[in-house]
């Protein structure tokens, strides 16, 4: 069995440290605050806290043959995530490359948004890669970094680009049934299978030296979901707006506006190619828990 850093252990870190855990590796997850640590030991393995911005803390990580880097800038700038995607995950490569025994493989955990808009055409690991704001050309830089930089050391490097994250906690059920819902596509992974695919590449021993697309079976038109959501909760369909009525809307800020104006279909072939098989394949099976837990049923 093999012993595993998980670097940033936040929503996706403390299931995909469950998983490998219940598979028998060891695991230790890293956060910077003891309240992040509580959470790590209750989910059932060893926490260890540092802050990976500050060096001294870097000295101190465990040794592993896995490290994974799932840290967050918690929804900052592109200065802040600078500073974490790129700068912080420079240091922990070059601090786990650097030991007389250094990690076999290294993944980062990336997004979609590096694909910029494509006029709701899909995309995959292929895809020419059109950041749209300052901070989606830093997740670009840091996937370069994360493959290029291991690579110095003689680690694996593998990049994780995930879709949009939900499960428990981030269902957002009122979003869409309360309207009013942006024409558009929603390309979505539940919390469950984006941890299990980073589980599979490590176990399975795939993906090396590669980028590969998480996402689900079925990107979601955003009107036809909404309306499923509501039939299924036993309410009424939500408003609509087009894009062109949301992007009337003068206290619409730049951020909204760019991912508004980004849309995008994403390809798990890939994925499924190399033998993933989805627990929640579509959004029908992932928010199945939250439905029987709305009020209305």
């Amino acid at each position: 069995m093999a012993t595993a850093v998980i670097l940033g252990c936040g929503y996706i870190g403390i299931e995909l440290g469950r998983q490998l855990t219940a598979a028998g590796h060891e695991v230790t997850g890293v956060r910077r605050s003891a309240s992040g640590c509580e959470a790590i030991e209750t989910a059932g393995f060893a926490a260890h806290q540092a802050d990976l911005t500050d060096s001294d803390d870097l000295d101190g990580l465990p040794d592993a043959d896995w490290v994974i880097f799932a840290a967050s800038s918690g929804g900052r700038g592109a200065e802040a995530a600078r500073e974490i995607y790129v700068d912080a995950l420079g240091d922990a490569i070059e601090e786990y490359g650097s030991r007389a025994s250094p990690p076999e493989r290294f993944v980062y955990t990336s997004s979609t948004g590096v694909y910029g808009d494509h006029d709701g055409e899909w995309v995959d690991e292929e895809t020419p890669l059109e950041p749209t704001t300052d901070k989606t050309a830093v997740l670009v830089e840091a996937e370069r970094v994360a493959r290029e930089h291991a690579a110095e050391y003689g680690i694996d490097g593998t990049v994780a680009r995930f879709s949009g994250l939900y499960g428990p906690g981030r269902y957002r059920l009122d979003r869409y049934l309360d309207g009013p819902v942006t024409a558009g596509y929603l390309n979505m992974v539940h919390r469950v299978d984006a941890a299990g695919a980073v589980a599979f590449l490590l176990t399975e021993d795939y993906a090396r030296d590669a980028v590969v697309l998480v996402t689900d079976n079925e990107p979601a038109d955003k009107w036809e979901f909404a309306d499923w959501l509501a039939a299924e909760c036993d309410v009424d369909d939500p408003p609509k707006q087009t894009k062109q009525e949301r992007l009337a809307d003068s206290d619409l800020s730049e951020t909204a506006r760019r991912r508004v104006l980004t849309s995008k279909r994403c390809s798990n072939d890939h994925l499924r190619e190399l033998g993933y098989d989805l627990t929640h394949p579509t959004f029908q099976e992932g928010y199945r828990a939250a439905i029987e837990a709305y009020p209305a049923n």
